[in-house]
């Protein structure tokens, strides 16, 4: 007879794998679009379209109630945050090989290991500061064969490559903010459901004087994001309320090997030697980082902050979590 608990683990599995395939494909449009339409169009359609999977979760928590907020400055912080920092990674996924601009947003939880330290009074242990090192080694590996002379290789656009790293960092700063407005009580929807909006109108007005009218195959791209990433945010949620975030977190990673799989599919991009080498170093990295935030050792810190914790994810664009349990609601929203 089947263990149903050995069901339930091999269901949420299966959640976050098409999850991870979900926000990859969502990476995949963005770079069809080619950077024709202006980034806050873009971002503005993958929040409208995605809006009706967050209505469910707000509708169980008292509908407009939810909105009630006691920390508004948190809400202006944690928003302004994401908004830039998905502005980049998105900019990223139209400008870089596919792999690599996925790869480049796994440096999220390096950035929110090092910024927590001053911000948020962590404890940060020689093992993790080890794993921070080791794993920006590992994106310089990445980026090396463009780099070095002689080895014919072409470079990646440097501007493109410190945009997405400077997204990571909003991301970092970003979940910096949830985790304050969570350590004071503000409810995981209320923190969703904020930024959602915040996210509509602001690039609603951001884009008005930009604005580009996409053609028909554009509209398809642009729905296709916003509706893609609803149902990754669904199956996010869903994996996350099935499966314990130990359990599950390691598996966010697969979303490179999609990625690669799609940039090779699609753009014949094929990643190198060393583009290997520094993914493996880098998922090797996050995943001791995630490591030492589940078992809570003394390496850990005093107050944490879930770098990969109940839909966290490593690629903070796709998911605006708040920390512990509720990031089943969390998840829902980038």
């Amino acid at each position: 007879m089947q263990d149903p608990a050995s069901a339930v683990r091999r269901r949420a599995i299966l959640l976050v794998l098409g999850e991870a395939l979900a926000f990859s494909l969502v990476a995949a449009m963005i770079k069809l679009l080619g950077g024709a339409i202006p980034l806050a169009e873009v971002m503005l359609f993958r929040n409208l379209f995605a809006l009706p999977a967050l209505m469910p979760q707000a509708m169980a928590h008292g509908g407009w109630r939810a909105l009630r907020t006691r920390a508004p400055l948190g809400h202006l912080q944690r928003s302004g945050w994401g908004l830039l920092a998905m502005g980049g990674s998105f900019y990223g996924y139209a400008h870089l090989p596919l792999a690599l601009a996925s790869a480049l947003t796994f440096t999220m939880p390096l950035f929110l290991t090092v910024l927590s330290v001053p911000l948020l009074g962590d404890r940060v242990g020689p093992r993790r500061v080890s794993a921070v090192l080791v794993g920006f080694s590992g994106v310089l590996v990445m980026l090396s064969p463009g780099l070095l002379p002689g080895t014919g290789a072409a470079a990646p656009d440097p501007a493109a490559v410190c945009v997405v790293l400077l997204s990571a960092i909003g991301w970092a700063l970003a979940m910096i903010s949830i985790r304050r407005m969570g350590t004071g009580g503000e409810p995981g929807v209320t923190i969703v459901l904020w930024y959602a909006l915040s996210g509509v109108v602001a690039c609603s007005i951001a884009s008005l004087p930009i604005w580009v009218w996409p053609t028909a195959g554009q509209w398809a791209l642009l729905a296709g994001i916003g509706m893609v990433s609803g149902v990754g945010q669904l199956l996010l949620t869903a994996a996350y309320r099935s499966g314990e975030a130990a359990m599950l977190a390691p598996f966010e990673y697969s979303g490179l090997i999609w990625a690669t799989l799609l940039g090779s599919l699609l753009w014949g991009e094929f990643p190198g030697l060393a583009d290997l080498a520094g993914f493996l170093i880098l998922v090797s990295a996050g995943l001791f980082i995630w490591r030492t935030e589940v078992t809570r050792g003394p390496d850990a810190g005093a107050r944490k902050v879930p770098a990969f914790a109940a839909g966290c994810c490593a690629r903070g664009w796709r998911s605006g979590c708040a920390p512990g349990r509720q990031g089943a609601i969390g998840g829902l929203f980038p």
